[in-house]
């Protein structure tokens, strides 16, 4: 980027005026209808915090040529507790106004603002894998889709499983969208609290999930909808699906079930699901949304094979702000004492670390490093998907002249989790 390139363009803050202005380039960008409704540029001013609204706008035709916006997020980290997050989404830069080094500015606005909030750290959902890390996000979840053939799971209708190790068996209810509204935001409540990747959400993301807010860019669609209630009657599980109405000219039905989201608390929940998701009438195969990629799901049928894995990628892309606070909030599993030298371009999350995960403390240090790793492999490492021992074999964490013996090892067992971390929410 030149400098005549940088003065061309102002990055800032967007007003309230210039929310139909910000709009049009959002969905330019994001290739779909321009002009925003009425109750869009509405929605916007009533929902979005304009302070953290970025645009570029072009000196030379006032119009906004780059997006990006954030919001306030809560972050399930090990050990169950939330880590203020600054949320990025809606990152948007116009095709006339490419290489310009305007993404890199926005960034680093946006970046600089949350430090200064005092999130800890930063979160994303990258649309294309080579972006992000150059402003020290690493990817810290990933997701697997299978589909299931249903004819083949070897699951039998008329003969419902047992409910394992002789528990009583709950049931399975169809419920419409307000009962979702109603019953849905505590039990995502309670499983984000047991769900390390997982992400806060407000009420107005439930509104929009039923049909009860319409916003054009999310459009509603009628689903279906059912809840798995214990012989206590809780409610411990939930899914939303949909599914198509495709006959073969042989009047043999080939249709295929979509998950929107599956929600569960317990094993015996989300077999429950599973089994009756893969009982529907008419049905021969189910798509089972985005999962973490250890989900039970497969495994669940007596047949494994009838699930094939159709979709497995990156995912919530975290990006430390604050290494102390980040390090402190979660648990480990394993004891032991790691001084970590970390690399931060922008300076907001660089130096060295004392992590103790005996005691869950982290300090900055004077200590000889025992490892040297870049703001985005901590991130990568942050929620226990990623393996030190992997980063290292791949270069980008190295061990320190002088090191403590097996620091990589240690490194692993100590970020490590049982369970791989999971984010059912795309923003």
């Amino acid at each position: 980027m030149n400098a005549d390139a940088d003065a061309d363009v102002d990055v800032r803050p967007i007003a309230e005026s210039e929310i139909p202005e910000w709009l049009r380039a959002l969905n330019t960008g994001f290739l779909r209808m321009q002009t925003a409704t009425e109750s869009d540029v509405a929605q916007c001013a009533e929902y979005y915090d304009t302070a953290r609204m970025i645009g570029g706008f072009d000196n030379a035709t006032g119009r906004c040529a780059a997006t990006l916006r954030s919001f306030p997020q809560e972050l399930t980290v090990p050990g169950g507790a939330f880590v203020p997050s600054s949320a990025v989404t809606n990152v948007a830069v116009l095709p006339t106004h490419r290489r310009r080094g305007l993404l890199t500015r926005m960034m680093a606005a946006e970046l600089a603002a949350a430090k200064a909030r005092g999130d800890v750290l930063s979160t994303l959902i990258a649309a294309e894998y080579p972006i992000y890390g150059r402003h020290g996000y690493g990817p810290a979840t990933s997701v697997s889709e299978w589909e299931i053939d249903v004819p083949r799971t070897g699951l039998d209708a008329r003969r419902p499983a047992p409910a394992p190790h002789g528990r009583p068996a709950g049931r399975i209810e169809l419920v419409d969208e307000a009962e979702v509204r109603k019953t849905g935001p505590e039990l995502h409540e309670r499983l984000r609290a047991a769900t390390p990747g997982a992400v806060s959400r407000d009420a107005r993301w439930w509104r929009l999930a039923t049909g009860a807010e319409e916003w054009s860019p999310r459009p509603f669609k009628e689903k279906f909808n059912a809840v798995y209630r214990t012989a206590a009657g809780e409610v411990t599980g939930l899914v939303s699906y949909t599914s198509g109405d495709h006959w073969t000219d042989a009047k043999v039905p080939q249709n295929t079930l979509q998950v929107q989201q599956l929600l569960a608390l317990t094993p015996d929940a989300e077999r429950a699901l599973w089994e009756f998701l893969c009982s529907v009438d008419w049905v021969q195969k189910v798509r089972t949304g985005f999962r973490a990629p250890d989900d039970l799901v497969s495994r669940l049928l007596p047949d494994a094979r009838a699930a094939r894995v159709v979709t497995q990628a990156d995912w919530l892309w975290v990006r430390l702000l604050d290494v102390v606070r980040a390090l402190r909030a979660r648990t480990y599993a394993t004891a032991g004492v790691l001084v970590l030298e970390v690399g931060d371009r922008a300076g907001l999350a660089d130096g060295r670390y004392r992590l103790d995960a005996g005691t869950g403390d982290c300090v900055r240090t004077d200590e000889p490093a025992d490892l040297l790793l870049d703001v985005g492999a901590l991130g990568a490492l942050y929620l226990g998907d990623e393996s030190a021992v992997r980063l290292g074999a791949l270069g980008e964490i190295a061990v320190a002249d002088g090191a403590r013996p097996g620091a990589l090892e240690l490194a692993d067992a100590v970020f490590r989790t049982p369970r791989r971390p999971w984010c059912p929410d795309i923003f």
